[in-house]
């Protein structure tokens, strides 16, 4: 959040730069329209002195008319006519009847000033006696006339108060007229200002009319502006309150503040939550984790989080594979002991039937290595094919290679259409064709010359027929009524754990095994339960 917060103050103050902008422009055009405004009304009393200066009752001196006239072309306008001699004495002025005395004017520096100037020249503020307030001079040199030597448009300057009021400056701006010597001339109502008071603010002639600067009044610190005058030499003086300038920006960082430190809150909130619950499904995953470990069944749980959730699940399938691998573990170390003594006694009747054929010990010695490889490549099956399933004919075929005998090879016949099993089921039938092939090399058709075997599968409907036929020329197998793991194999796990019909058949002159297994226990989608395992 603090690049967030940064980049927001870093907006704010370029907003707010942006909003001074505008402010700073409004001002500075609102004084100049008030200025402008007050050099039109003084303008226009320039442009009233000199058509007053032009009438004839002042070629002929005559006061009287020229007080009359004046009062004519003044009236309504707030101004007022005054004319005097070459000593400033006033020959006539407007405010007060025609002919009492008025005295000296109240302005003689600027009278003065207008004599040597020999131009229309305008006062300052002051107060005037005859008015008996503030107030400023108009003044146009007279020439060539032996009585009146200048004339003059006097108004109080109140009236001026309008012009600074016709334009709305910006809330909380301050705004006052002021002459040359830095003098009000007049205040905006609200500023608090009397004319003819010193306004100590923007003393310095040299600062840029339209800029904003800092400074003081009456111990507060202020932002001013002016706009100064060509035709008066008067400058209009704008002031605010600094801190009110500054408060939308300070406004701005306050509410960011209050929001940053509200939304960092409720992140902290939220991220507290989050991790709380990450915590708890990581903590779940640990002890589903160290069941793992001891081998215990671990089963999927629901999680907030979809990924730890998909973790859970691999964990489940895991430990259900673990399980499955297990089982198929002990239950192959259980077939591979069985074997292991089965093979023992295999291999001694493989060593014994293959010496009857054997002519010296080199024949008889690569004969028996031939059988026994056989015989390992067939253990190799169960081992290599796991769970993809095997083709019976394969399995048939490795299962009966080291049984064989290997002279006279037609002996066997081995008959069937292709046809892939599952991993179950090529165990379960792998162990009974050993067992059955085992039987027949120790007391069975391998045992003897002569003994035949037949070998026959065919599916019928939903079954698969698979025919095993043993001829032993004409000795019958005797029962012996042990029941041992290769019983077990053929009666109870061919039948229970496939769901197969086992028939076996005494002949005369041999065995007959029968099975009926469904086809559905040997579809390699389907794996079969073993009986030897609980689920």
């Amino acid at each position: 959040m603090i690049p967030s917060l940064i980049v927001a103050l870093v907006l704010i103050n370029r907003t707010n730069d942006a909003q001074e902008n505008v402010v700073q422009a409004l001002t500075n055009a609102t004084m100049q329209a008030m200025g402008q405004t007050v050099d039109r009304e003084v303008s226009g009393m320039v442009t009233t002195l000199r058509v007053l200066s032009t009438t004839s009752a002042l070629d002929l001196g005559d006061l009287q008319e020229l007080h009359r006239r004046g009062e004519l072309a003044l009236s309504g306008t707030g101004a007022f006519l005054i004319a005097l001699d070459a000593n400033l004495n006033q020959l006539l002025n407007t405010r007060v009847p025609f002919g009492e005395a008025a005295g000296q004017t109240s302005d003689p520096e600027t009278a003065a000033k207008a004599i040597n100037r020999k131009l229309p020249t305008i006062s300052g503020v002051f107060f005037g006696r005859t008015a008996q307030t503030t107030a400023f001079n108009v003044w146009l040199p007279i020439d060539n006339n032996p009585t009146i030597r200048l004339l003059a448009l006097t108004q109080n300057t109140r009236d001026l108060l309008p012009a600074l009021q016709s334009q709305q400056l910006p809330g909380g701006w301050h705004a006052a007229l002021v002459d040359a010597d830095g003098d009000v001339i007049v205040a905006t109502a609200d500023s608090g200002i009397e004319p003819d008071t010193r306004l100590t603010l923007r003393q310095q002639s040299n600062l840029p009319p339209g800029e904003w600067v800092s400074e003081e009044l009456d111990g507060q610190r202020v932002v001013t502006s002016e706009w100064r005058s060509n035709l008066t030499g008067w400058r209009v003086v704008a002031w605010a309150d600094a801190a009110r300038i500054q408060q939308p920006l300070g406004d701005s960082i306050l509410q960011l503040g209050a929001w940053g430190i509200a939304i960092a809150l409720v992140a902290a909130l939220v991220a507290t939550l989050i991790a709380t619950r990450i915590g708890e499904s990581v903590q779940g995953l640990r002890q589903d984790a160290v069941r793992l470990g001891r081998g215990e069944m671990v089963y999927p749980r629901t999680y907030p989080v979809a990924e730890i959730a998909e973790i859970s699940k691999a964990l489940a399938e895991a430990s259900e594979q673990r399980k499955t691998a297990e089982r198929d573990n002990r239950f192959l170390m259980r077939e591979l002991a069985h074997r292991s003594k089965n093979q023992m006694a295999v291999i001694n009747a493989m060593a014994k039937q293959t010496a009857r054929g054997a002519t010296d010990v080199p024949s008889y010695v690569a004969a028996l290595e031939k059988r026994i490889m056989g015989l390992a490549r067939s253990t190799d099956l169960l081992l290599a094919n796991g769970r993809a399933g095997v083709m019976l004919r394969d399995l048939i075929d490795l299962q009966l290679a080291p049984f064989l005998p290997a002279i006279n090879e037609s002996r066997a016949l081995i008959e069937g259409p292709d046809l892939r099993i599952n991993p179950q089921g090529a165990q379960i039938l792998g162990m009974a064709l050993h067992e059955l092939a085992t039987n027949a090399t120790r007391h069975g058709a391998f045992a003897v010359n002569g003994g035949t075997l037949s070998l026959t599968w065919r599916v019928q409907g939903e079954e698969l027929v698979l025919n095993w036929r043993e001829s032993v020329a004409g000795q019958l197998v005797v029962e012996t009524g042990r029941t041992g793991f290769g019983t077990i194999v053929l009666r109870t796990m061919v039948g229970g754990a496939l769901g197969a019909q086992v028939n076996r058949e005494a002949h005369s002159d041999g065995v007959e095994w029968t099975f009926h297994v469904p086809l559905s226990a040997l579809d390699p989608a389907f794996a079969a339960e073993r009986p030897d395992e609980k689920p």
